[in-house]
């Protein structure tokens, strides 16, 4: 049986065993309070040894009793909001629900670390029809942390808002609470309470580790970035997982940036250690390249059919490149589970926290963080400036279309050195991306042409053998040769704002 997801949008309330919720009914929008009975409750809460899932703001229960048993795994979306997915109850972790806690889990064991029994007190708030618009609960709640360790008690109020329902009624329930002297609950979640609560003296007692970097150095600066991309990789491997819109973009990006990262900043950190973890990263980008980079092809070519009049379009154009669409996007999705669900991936992923908690500094590391980043921004973006004026001195063909390709990779590097550079020199940094960005956004628009002629070009090979007729593949083609034009001519204008020139001054607070 498949997993189904819930979003979840709550808030909690602090109360006691004597609390009682006001009358309701005075909330607008609620005509009725219908009370649904107290039902019992009893949830294992699974995590690492290290609380891996808890200092995410992720929770996995396996939960009886209700009319949701079954594991339960939550993802934050944002304050008050989370996804619930659910599998069936069953002995073990569902392996659907272990594949979406694999970035953060890594090779780490999943065991039981809280038990909550709480005993649910259930109104259901109603509209005119009778309709459900939220759920009230008052649930008392006793924790005990595993296998034996503490216990404790607390009393709260719950309120999630039904499927459909504006998010605005949370609003006017609270502030009804509010007036009968309930208060928001500090605490996100039941387990983050309950760990914090039933916590060891020795975890109580624990020091936070010293920084491996000294705040304001060049390493510090640089840790902080990277640690960064790293987060996005592994909020995000779920979310390709599941297939969310523009999942699988963010996570290469990251790739990408992290890379870079190591790249431009090799003063800082040692490329002994970087250089393999780059090849790595490289790796990954390009196994869910393949996902993003038909996403791109397929909604370019579908506007560019959409653009033209129906005259224009002879043959079954659209029906052809929908099945040629939906092939290719299931190839690439299953290449790209396949680079997820990997050892490979697995021990990428570790390697990229060693590299965190034990980071290979170099002397450039202990130097002021500005005047580091911004020497390493201005190699990147003389690297650029070589790239593109070896391109503007190319003839038109296929080896212009190649150099610009990688003046195209150049910029991105220089963009997200920039980018990493902005903590640090601030608006500066912030003016040369900006700068940087437009040169790269207008070589991606010749290189997306020059892909998409090539596309077109098998397209209308294939209309042909079949019979059709090509006319409109060449037809489009003919007009992507026109972008690609109009993408280089445009070139050195926008260029002229972001030469090297520019960059120091702009790097210059």
């Amino acid at each position: 049986m498949a997993s189904e997801t819930k979003r979840e949008i709550e808030r909690k309330y602090e109360a006691t065993d004597g609390t009682r919720p006001p009358d309701l009914t005075r909330v607008r929008g609620v005509a009725s309070v219908r009370d649904r009975g107290v039902m019992e409750l009893d949830a294992v809460y699974h995590d690492t040894p290290d609380l891996r899932l808890a200092a995410d703001q992720v929770t996995l229960r396996r939960r009886t009793g209700g009319d949701d048993e079954g594991w339960h795994l939550k993802f934050p979306v944002a304050a008050g909001v989370r996804d619930e997915i659910r599998a069936p109850l069953a002995d073990a972790l569902p392996g659907e629900l272990a594949g979406l806690l694999r970035s953060r889990v890594r090779s780490a064991a999943v065991v039981p670390v809280v038990r909550l029994h709480s005993s649910r007190d259930v109104r259901h708030l109603l509209d005119a029809s009778g309709g459900l618009l939220a759920e009230l609960s008052v649930d008392t709640v006793h924790a005990r942390r595993l296998p034996d360790g503490p216990e404790t008690s607390w009393t709260e109020i719950e309120v999630e808002l039904a499927d459909d329902v504006e998010p605005e009624l949370l609003d006017r329930i609270g502030k009804r609470l509010g007036k009968a002297g309930i208060r928001p609950s500090s605490d996100t979640s039941k387990v983050g309470r309950a760990l914090a609560e039933t916590a060891p003296d020795e975890e109580d007692d624990r020091t936070a580790r010293p920084a491996p970097a000294p705040p304001g150095s060049a390493g510090a600066a640089v840790l902080a970035y990277a640690r960064e991309q790293v987060d996005v990789i592994v909020a995000f491997d779920p979310a390709v997982r599941r297939d969310l819109p523009d999942a699988v973009h963010q996570l290469r990006v990251a790739c990408r940036r992290l890379r870079s990262a190591l790249k431009t900043y090799r003063r800082v950190l040692d490329r002994k250690a970087t250089d393999p973890l780059g090849a790595e990263l490289k790796w990954l980008a390009g196994e869910l390249g393949g996902a993003r980079d038909q996403e791109v092809l397929d909604a370019r070519l579908r506007a560019r059919v959409a653009e033209l009049p129906d005259a224009l379009v002879l043959g079954p154009v659209r029906a052809r490149l929908r099945r040629r669409d939906a092939a290719r996007a299931t190839d690439a999705r299953r290449r790209a589970l396949a680079a997820l669900d990997s050892d490979r991936y697995l021990d990428l992923l570790e390697r990229l926290h060693r590299l965190l908690d034990a980071p290979p500094l170099r002397k450039d590391a202990a130097r002021a963080a500005p005047e580091v980043l911004a020497r390493a921004v201005r190699k990147d973006h003389r690297r650029l400036a070589d790239r593109v004026d070896r391109a503007l001195a190319l003839a038109p063909g296929a080896e212009r279309d190649l150099a610009l390709h990688e003046a195209r990779k150049a910029a991105k590097r220089a963009r997200y050195a920039a980018d990493a550079a902005r903590p640090t020199l601030g608006k500066p940094a912030k003016r040369l991306a900006k700068r940087v960005k437009a040169v790269q956004s207008l070589l991606g628009e010749h290189q997306d042409a020059v892909v998409a002629r090539a596309a077109l070009r098998e397209l209308a090979i294939e209309a042909h053998g079949a019979g059709e007729s090509a006319f409109t593949w060449g037809l489009l083609y003919g007009r992507e040769e026109a972008a690609a034009a109009d993408a280089a001519r445009e070139l050195p204008r926008v260029w002229a704002r972001a030469r090297p020139r520019k960059a120091k001054a702009a790097l210059t607070p």
